[in-house]
């Protein structure tokens, strides 16, 4: 082999050395130095994103220069019915999802939205979601089905309807054409309402299209946030309907590639924005219940129309637990759990 040749062959070695070096280190500095997730929701800035606005200053104040958490609104990323999808997919890592609008896809999470289960209360809302993401089940549920894990609460108030049809009795819902999902939808029909599936971001149209005669919605804030007092004539106060469970997911490897800081930092992170959403709700309620009042007919619900409406939720407890655990998942034990959940927040 000429010196020339061999001189060649050891640049080439020694390059490559170099390149393979340079490449483990700036992928080790990128890995450990920068961890970015993109967060997909619907909708603007509001109350209901006060929770994840709080979890991004306070994850990333726990790793400063370390960790990046990217909200993306209105959909910006994809549409918020793939959220599910592309969290598994990781085509990004976080993102918004309400149990709602993906039927069939969070079985044993669906039990919080059996009507009439939840308490009415903030504070006792945030105590029992909690409690029900960090449990075992729930957390394979999430796991297996779609490479996540909990991460954000983003709990709702109770629901309300707004719209142009009056409700004032179970007998006034035969025929309206009510925005509510699934199980809480199964106890409107009882009483004759026509349950009719629609996106917040899209309920705005809807209502003024006559596609829909009544929006049900976290109460106020939701109405206030999406306008539809603008093209509704009612609203009632007092039906205090379980609604969306919702919460904020992240790709389970995007969360092992997390800085330990952040990881660590999450739990109180979590009590940060409890309070964050608690305090949101509320100022919402400041601002938009007088609103609501001045413009809308405020239908009062009396105590003994809701009973009557929550009186048939029973039967569909048991026909939701029945099917789970006829599928082999533990229905019946879950329920159980959300109830003594509800029972100790309520103490």
């Amino acid at each position: 082999m000429s010196r020339y040749v061999r001189k060649l062959l050891l640049s080439a070695i020694a390059l490559g050395f170099a390149t393979v070096g340079l490449t483990a280190a700036t992928g080790s500095a990128i890995a450990g130095e920068h961890s970015v997730w993109n967060f997909n929701t619907w909708g603007g800035p509001r109350a209901f994103t006060a929770g994840i606005e709080t979890l991004k200053a306070e994850l990333e104040a726990a790793a400063p220069g370390q960790f990046e958490l990217k909200i993306n609104y209105g959909d910006a990323l994809g549409h918020r019915k793939q959220n599910s999808e592309n969290i598994q997919v990781g085509a990004f890592e976080a993102g918004q999802l309400c149990v709602g609008y993906y039927p069939n896809k969070y079985p044993l999470l669906s039990v919080m939205e059996l009507p009439f289960l939840l308490p009415a209360t903030l504070e006792e809302r945030a105590q029992v979601e909690m409690a029900v993401m960090n449990h075992p089940d729930i957390q394979a549920e999430l796991a297996e089905r779609w490479n996540m894990r909990f991460f954000g609460p983003s709990f709702l108030p109770a629901y309300e309807f707004m719209g142009n049809k009056r409700i004032e009795t179970a007998e006034d819902m035969k025929g309206v054409k009510m925005r509510i999902s699934g199980l809480n939808a199964t106890a409107l029909m009882v009483f004759g309402a026509v349950p009719t599936m629609v996106t917040a971001p899209d309920g705005y149209n809807a209502l003024s299209r006559g596609t829909i005669d009544s929006f049900g919605f976290p109460y106020s804030y939701a109405f206030g946030s999406y306008k539809l007092y603008e093209v509704s004539k009612y609203v009632t106060e007092g039906l205090a309907m379980s609604g969306f469970m919702c919460f904020q997911g992240v790709n389970i490897d995007a969360w092992n590639d997390t800085p330990e800081a952040v990881r660590n930092a999450l739990p109180a992170a979590q009590e940060k924005a409890i309070a964050a959403l608690i305090s949101a709700y509320r100022t919402a309620d400041e601002k938009w219940i007088p609103i609501f009042h001045e413009r809308l007919e405020v239908v009062q619900i009396a105590p003994e129309t809701r009973a009557q409406i929550a009186a048939g939720s029973g039967k569909i407890w048991q026909e939701w637990t029945d099917t789970q655990d006829a599928a082999g998942r533990p229905g019946s034990a879950m329920l159980k759990f959300v109830q003594e959940q509800v029972a100790k927040a309520a103490m």
